[in-house]
C-alpha cells in the first residue's frame, strides 16, 4: 500500500503540473463521479491545488469541488503530456483529468468521490485523521493522548492505525520499530511515554527523509530508502528480509502475519527484544 511519503511526492507533483491549469476533459469508470460531472461539469473548472493527508489525496476544483482519492493497495496516479502512451494498459484507468499541458491519470484507484467544502468537512475517515506525520508541524502530544487511548493495542497494530497518526504504512511501520529498539507485538501500555513519543518522531522522519529526494516523482514504494547505505541492495533495514541476517547485530530477521489483513511485520529478535 502506498504510504504517506509516497502520497505526498505524488500530491506535489500532481500540483507543480496542475495547479492552475483548466480542466478540458474528464472520465471515469465511476457512475457517481460521470453523474456529477452530467450534472455540474468539470470541465472548464481550475484545478486549484493538489494535497495529501495521510494517505488520502485531495484536489481542489473551483466551484466548491474537491476530488478525494484514495490508493489503498494497489492504486496510482501518473502524469502524461497529451498523446503520450500511458505505461498503464486503458482497463486500469479509474480517473483521468486532461489539462492543455498534462494528462493526470488515476490507475487502479478504489475509492474516488467528488465532494463539495461542507461534504469534506463532516467526511468520516477524512475527519478521524490522527495528526499528519508528513507535516513537520504535526502534534505529537496529540499523538501520544491518540496512543494512549489505544494502551492494550500492540505497536504494530498503533502505527498501522490512521486514527492515532496518519502516514505509516506496513513498510515503514518495521523500519521505525526497528530503529527505535522496540519489538512489534509489545502493547502500548508496557512502553514508556518517552520511547513512544521517539518512535512517532523516527516514524514522521522516515516519512520526510523519504519525500525531499524523490519528491518531483510519481513512483511507488520501490525508491523507498531508511538505512544510509547507497546500495541498491541495502535499502531497508528489515523490511521483507524474513531469515536474512540482520544488518546491525546479524541475526536471522523474522516474519509475522497480524491483523485483520494478515500483513507481515518484520523484526530482529535480538535488536527488538520483547522486555
Amino acid at each position: 500500500m502506498p504510504e504517506g511519503d509516497t502520497i505526498l511526492r505524488a500530491a506535489r507533483t500532481l500540483h507543480r503540473a496542475l495547479a492552475g491549469e483548466v480542466i478540458t476533459r474528464f472520465a471515469s469508470v465511476y457512475p457517481a463521479l460521470t453523474r456529477i460531472d452530467h450534472d455540474r461539469p468539470l470541465a472548464g473548472r481550475t484545478i486549484d491545488a493538489v494535497a495529501s493527508r495521510g494517505k488520502h489525496l485531495l484536489m481542489t476544483l473551483s466551484g466548491d469541488l474537491t476530488l478525494h482519492t484514495h490508493m489503498r493497495m494497489h492504486g496510482s496516479w501518473h502524469i502524461y503530456r497529451p498523446g503520450e502512451r500511458w505505461q498503464r494498459p486503458g482497463r486500469d484507468m479509474r480517473v483521468l483529468l486532461e489539462t492543455a499541458p498534462f494528462v493526470a491519470v488515476g490507475f487502479n484507484i478504489p475509492v474516488a468521490e467528488l465532494l463539495t467544502a461542507a461534504q469534506l468537512a463532516r467526511h468520516p475517515p477524512l475527519q478521524a485523521l490522527g495528526p499528519d506525520l508528513a507535516d513537520p508541524a504535526f502534534d505529537l502530544a496529540e499523538v501520544l493522548l491518540r496512543l494512549r487511548a489505544h494502551n492494550h493495542d500492540t505497536l504494530e497494530q498503533l502505527l498501522l492505525n490512521q486514527r492515532v497518526a496518519a502516514g505509516i504504512g506496513n513498510v515503514l511501520k518495521s523500519e521505525a520499530l526497528f530503529l527505535a529498539g522496540l519489538n512489534p507485538f509489545l502493547r502500548a501500555d508496557q512502553v514508556d511515554d518517552e520511547r513512544l513519543r521517539t518512535l512517532m518522531q523516527i516514524a514522521a522522519r522516515l516519512i520526510a527523509s523519504n519525500v525531499a529526494p524523490r519528491e518531483a516523482t510519481l513512483s511507488p514504494a520501490t525508491g523507498r530508502r531508511t538505512t544510509n547505505s547507497l546500495d541498491p541492495d541495502e535499502k531497508l533495514w528489515v523490511y521483507g528480509r524474513g531469515g536474512k541476517s540482520c544488518r546491525t547485530c546479524g541475526t536471522a530477521i523474522r516474519s509475522k502475519a497480524a491483523g485483520a489483513d494478515a500483513r507481515l511485520t518484520y523484526w530482529c529478535p535480538q535488536c527488538q527484544k520483547q522486555d
